[in-house]
């Protein structure tokens, strides 16, 4: 048995008695966490139309939030092991609150920017110590895989409701309030969480590492902004130093947690095979899950007519499948042990993504639908998947449990967006040559937008003769972009359900996160 993995001290088994209400507080602030990141994609073209950022600027709109994010998870765990993780929450809740009003005041792409970086730094605060809150009120092992299938479907659900409140919301208010949503949550999640909440903190924390903080902060950082740099200019100089800077700082990073007795963050967790097969699924699910959900909203509103709002309910399916799937999980692993699950939970979603690729052309919405509530509840693996990783950690290493978990949420998808996002671009560029388009009486200086985004050409097809043409072919290649990023995306869950299959140990229970 790893070092690692401690046996549970008597007093880790008392059970906290305001753990569920406690839960809610927990789930609650997750799921707006989650629902932001979603209603900043719908409310972008408002955005646009009130600041008119440039296209570098709309970039850092949306990816400032999740360099942050993924630059602070490691220094933060490590904090909230130190200071307590309920001192964390309250911090996170009042600086994302802080920021969402500040909304109000922005009037500038530069201040709605720092706007984006400052919701990082909270999000950062609330995400890891949600988790880690789990591990600590639930030490009933059952109970905790329960919590965390419930905590885990937030996300899901979230991520599925985020378009549907945003929708109705800029159908009646401006951007602005795509922000101010999240401000009487957080004020409620403040309050629940001195009522309900525990002051935990770990019984030993690690010293704090101002080296190894850097290095985890200029790795991550490095590595997001690298993969994200490659996919949209190829492997440019700016993007080749960036992932050989994230490649140098990390392996120093590893290196000098392995050296130490207490590092900052537990990277001895992974010589569990339960935490790595954990964590591989939680990195596998969320790429392709991220990218096909993007590339699906923007066909129903973009090929299949329907407006912001329309197309966050039709992408319901994947909300109820995703709670069908977090809640039925851990029942399964009780029963069959966490590797069937684990693994199957990836295989039912390899086989969601499969359907959409081999669906009747023209794509009819059904198909979505069907293929969206399979890869739902496919979910269920990343819910065991949580309680595997978090199983595996004893309670004084949460933090690191919780960050390494988060972290391979950001980098999937970061991944997906950028390696599934490139290969949507490129079969939609593929069918829409230069010449083609030429012929169809596109100008010349047009027709790098047109190949660039189906929002290009829907706005072009108007002011041309052979406008429906071109709209027609521009939706076919952008639906034939999305079949065949399913495709692959089937392939990535597919071998990484392989994966996990071989490292999951065959008798690993819930109950039971040692071996």
């Amino acid at each position: 048995m790893s070092d690692v993995v401690t046996v549970m001290k008597a007093s880790d088994v008392q059970a906290h008695p305001r753990r569920w209400a406690g839960l809610v507080v927990l789930a609650g602030s997750l799921l707006v966490v989650a629902m932001d990141m979603t209603i900043l994609n719908v409310a972008l073209p408002s955005i646009g139309e009130s600041l008119r950022p440039s296209a570098t600027q709309t970039l850092w709109i949306v990816d400032v939030y999740s360099l942050v994010l993924a630059g602070l998870l490691v220094t933060v765990s490590a904090l909230g092991d130190r200071w307590g993780r309920r001192l964390m929450l309250i911090g996170g809740f009042t600086i994302f609150g802080l920021a969402s009003i500040g909304a109000l005041v922005v009037d500038s792409p530069a201040a709605l920017i720092a706007l984006r970086a400052l919701l990082g730094v909270g999000g950062a605060m609330i995400m890891p110590s949600t988790l880690s809150m789990v591990r600590v009120l639930f030490t009933d092992p059952r109970e905790r895989a329960t919590a965390l299938a419930i905590w885990g479907s937030m996300a899901a659900v979230g991520a599925a409701v985020g378009p549907i409140i945003g929708g109705l919301l800029l159908e009646h208010f401006s951007w602005h309030a795509a922000f101010l949503v999240n401000v009487p949550v957080m004020v409620a999640a403040i309050v629940g969480a001195f009522l309900l909440l525990p002051s935990s903190g770990s019984a030993r924390p690690a010293p704090l590492d101002l080296v190894a903080t850097a290095q985890s902060m200029v790795g991550m950082v490095a590595l997001i902004y690298g993969i994200k740099q490659v996919a949209k200019h190829g492997l440019d100089p700016a993007g080749v130093v960036a992932l050989t800077l994230a490649a140098v700082a990390l392996t120093m990073f590893v290196r000098r947690c392995l050296r130490v007795e207490r590092p900052i963050l537990q990277v001895r967790l992974f010589r569990h095979r339960g935490f790595t097969a954990g964590t591989l699924t939680a990195l596998g699910s969320t790429m392709a899950l991220v990218a096909v959900v993007l590339l699906g909203a923007q066909w129903l509103q973009l090929v299949d007519g329907r407006s912001p709002l329309e197309a966050g309910i039709a992408l319901l399916p994947l909300a109820i499948g995703g709670l069908v799937g977090a809640l039925s999980g851990p029942a399964i692993a009780a029963r069959a042990g966490m590797r069937l699950p684990l693994a199957g939970g990836l295989v039912l979603a390899a086989i969601g993504y499969l359907v959409l690729y081999a669906a009747p052309d023209p794509l009819p919405y059904s198909a979505l639908a069907v293929a969206t509530a399979l890869i739902g509840v496919g979910e269920m693996s990343l819910a065991v998947g949580s309680a595997a990783i978090m199983a595996s950690a004893p309670t004084h290493e949460a933090g690191s449990a919780a960050a390494v978990e988060e972290s391979s949420y950001e980098v999937g998808a970061t991944l997906g967006v950028a390696v599934l996002g490139s290969v949507a671009a490129a079969v939609y560029r593929g069918e829409l040559s230069t010449g083609h388009l030429a012929e169809l009486g596109v100008p010349a200086d047009a027709a790098g937008a047109v190949r660039e985004s189906l929002a290009s050409a829907t706005a072009l097809a108007p002011q041309l003769g052979s406008g429906h043409e071109l709209l027609t072919e521009a939706q076919t290649a952008f639906t034939h972009s999305l079949t065949t990023t399913s495709l692959w995306a089937a392939v990535v869950m597919a071998a990484t359900a392989a994966l996990v299959w071989w490292l999951t140990p065959r008798d690993l229970q819930v109950t039971d996160g040692h071996h």
